[in-house]
């Protein structure tokens, strides 16, 4: 992992050489939403790298929640200040409370409102009075549509392993411990030697950067990949896992084919096609995307049949109620997994003999906070920093609002921001 994080710096370093990047003050602003998050933007290392090699200037307001030190910071050359309205580019994590927005400002932050989320129209309210210009980090995309920057392969990590230790603790087989206790994620790994699993199948659906972690953990635990047809017809004396995603999940209800374009455009016209997994799997790990069209996995109907024979499930992309309809909400990182009666459909306590165990969690790169924030600030500056300066297609599709103004591309959120 420091070998590749090392070489992605050298990148970076290239990339940026090669443009002239004008003035910038970007203000790293304090987590304030409860709970408190440690993640940042941008870690001290990439901040200093960044005052030496261009003509930025680096503001932070103090915090003692970061994962990173304000001394850290300021050794690194940042200025520690309160006021943060001489930057004209502030940075945070997550939504940034309605009485700590400056007007007038441009944001990059998690905002959780393309979706119309009800929990942040107030939020969205704020930042049109304020005439407030946000660029949300969920929408810098490729041309091809693939997501730029994010956390999603921190989460799949630690949202896999919590699904493991979840399993280890319903069955008592073995016994993992908890990833926020250890100091980064080389040390995690070391956790992994000697662990023995059960003979258990595992089906892990996505195929971004959150199924890119589940996998990489399956592979750290020695779970092997096995086809679909064999993981549907046989039992194994060794652990295995299926991957399914795209034309393994869904199908054209009319058409029986898979469009991935289509199928983006067009969810409702599709099904789901997971089903059959649901006899022949102990554990789901939950990486797809979900939105209010898209087919769920499975029905809560479904529990009740004799052959649901998943017991856990890491529901690591975390929408209530969503491709996972038994989440009923999130778990505090601390308390991660909690329990759904099969009969009722009711929350319970985990690991009873009649539930199936949730694993939901909205901040489960929290975990991990100095890995996931050195990987998030890598690809901020390579792909997002100097095309904001220089203006693009890119920042431009990402900007939810311009001076307080819905964009074109955010249209279809008149009636939830106005």
């Amino acid at each position: 992992m420091t070998h590749y994080l090392a070489f992605r710096l050298s990148t970076i370093i290239v990339s940026l050489q090669r443009k002239k990047i004008s003035m910038l003050v970007i203000g790293l602003i304090r987590e304030g939403k409860i709970p408190a998050d440690n993640r940042v933007a941008l870690t001290p290392s990439q901040c200093r790298w960044l005052l030496k090699n261009t003509d930025f200037k680096i503001l932070a307001q103090p915090s003692d929640k970061r994962s990173y030190t304000d001394k850290e910071y300021e050794q690194s050359g940042v200025v520690l200040k309160e006021d943060l309205s001489a930057a004209n580019l502030l940075l945070g994590i997550k939504e940034v409370p309605v009485d700590m927005l400056l007007p007038g400002k441009t944001y990059m932050f998690f905002s959780h409102t393309k979706k119309k989320q009800s929990y942040n129209q107030r939020l969205m309210h704020a930042m049109v009075e304020k005439q407030i210009t946000l660029i949300d980090y969920e929408c810098l995309e490729h041309a091809d549509g693939q997501r730029i920057i994010g956390f999603g392969f921190f989460a799949g990590i630690v949202g896999a392993h919590n699904g493991i230790m979840a399993y280890g603790e319903r069955t008592g087989a073995f016994k993992l411990g908890r990833v926020y206790k250890h100091r980064d994620y080389r040390d995690l790994i070391h956790t992994y030697f000697g662990l023995k699993l059960l003979p258990i199948k595992i089906a892990v659906t996505g195929n971004g950067r959150v199924a890119h972690g589940i996998l990489e953990i399956m592979n750290l635990m020695d779970v092997q990949e096995v086809e679909a047809d064999e993981y549907l017809s046989k039992e194994f004396s060794y652990p295995v896992y299926v991957h399914l995603k795209g034309t393994s999940l869904y199908m054209h209800k009319e058409k029986r084919t898979y469009s991935r374009e289509d199928f983006h455009e067009n969810p409702q016209s599709y099904e789901c096609l997971f089903s059959p997994y649901c006899s022949q799997s102990d554990i789901l790990m939950n990486g797809v995307y979900w939105d209010k069209d898209i087919p769920r996995l499975f029905e809560m109907d479904d529990i009740k049949r004799n052959d649901f024979r998943i017991k856990t499930i890491a529901d690591i992309t975390d929408d209530t109620n969503g491709s996972v309809p038994l989440n009923s909400g999130d778990c505090p990182i601390e308390d991660p997994v909690y329990g759904v009666d099969r009969s009722t459909g009711k929350k319970t306590k985990p690991y009873l003999d009649t539930s199936i165990d949730i694993m939901a969690v909205g901040n489960l790169p929290n975990e991990l906070p100095r890995d996931a924030s050195r990987f998030f600030g890598e690809q901020l500056i390579k792909h997002v920093l100097s095309d904001y300066v220089k203006g693009s297609r890119i920042i431009e599709n990402a900007t939810i609002l311009k001076q307080g103004k819905l964009t074109p591309n955010f249209t279809y959120l008149q009636g939830y921001a106005y």
